[in-house]
């Protein structure tokens, strides 16, 4: 255990705490409006902006966000009065994404260690700053989630319901739309590009297979980010393999695990 003494491994527990209560908050909204797939679409875009930024000689983190929110509004945009279907307008934005990003990544001179880190994540090169802005940002989520906690409810489920009860839907979806890319971009350093989408929904998907309930489901799903986060970094560090692929394997178990025993316990009410 004398990896625990050391600040790299205590940042990147606080940070996988950190960023369990945003993918708490922004993975229960994904999942309640079936929204993965434009995630996806947004997550991969956002790679684009990490080859603009390697090439341009700037932070890669502020042009990935650029190019994210910039996707994000482009979909609904584009799908909102059925001009062109969603998974259309997605599928559009996410192969120019990752086209602009390849090719940018192709023609910037050396090679770039960090493009790796965000592809796979790099959890252990978390920093003091990083801390703070992760804690900004998951007070600044708790503080919109409680302020529009009915609003954001409303829409997840029901969007044409919440528009009877007079909540501004477009308001909370364009808001929604800010608060996802955000949290793409700052957990992206963590999981990485290739399984970020994994350590926003398997959290979600295990809590709803046994409660419905909205709030439970943020709040579990939190719990098991932390409790699979912490335990694949722990994993990690001993059989020496990428920490956010051993997180996202020890998640995508309790899924699995989660089914397992809703399937026995099904058959046995059966019986």
């Amino acid at each position: 255990m004398e990896i625990v003494q050391y600040s790299f491994f205590i940042n990147a527990a606080i940070a996988i705490t950190l960023i369990s209560v945003v993918a708490g908050i922004v993975g229960t909204y994904i999942v309640s409006r079936r929204m993965l797939f434009i995630t996806g679409g947004i997550t991969h875009t956002s790679f684009g902006g990490l080859g603009l930024g390697m090439y341009m000689g700037v932070s890669p983190t502020l042009t990935a966000l650029i190019f994210a929110l910039a996707s994000a509004f482009g979909i609904e945009i584009l799908s909102r009065g059925g001009r062109v279907r969603e998974d259309s307008a997605i599928a559009v934005f996410w192969t120019l994404g990752m086209a602009i990003g390849i090719m940018f990544v192709y023609i910037t001179p050396g090679y770039n260690t960090g493009l790796t880190g965000f592809l796979f994540g790099d959890i252990l090169t978390v920093t003091k700053n990083d801390l703070y802005l992760y804690a900004i940002y998951a007070t600044f989520l708790v503080v919109i989630s409680v302020i529009f906690r009915k609003e954001i409810l409303y829409t997840a489920f029901d969007r044409d319901f919440a528009m009877m009860r007079g909540v501004k839907v477009g308001f909370i979806e364009y808001l929604a739309i800010i608060v996802i890319s955000l949290a793409i971009i700052l957990t992206v350093k963590l999981i990485g590009i290739m399984l970020l989408l994994s350590f926003l929904s398997l959290p979600q998907m295990s809590v709803e297979i046994f409660n419905k309930s909205y709030n439970k489901i943020v709040i579990l799903s939190m719990f098991i980010s932390v409790v699979g986060g912490l335990a694949g970094l722990i994993l990690s560090s001993y059989i020496n393999f990428p920490t956010g692929a051993t997180i996202v394997f020890i998640l995508a178990l309790i899924y699995l695990l989660a089914r397992g025993v809703k399937m026995v316990l099904s058959k046995k009410y059966q019986s």
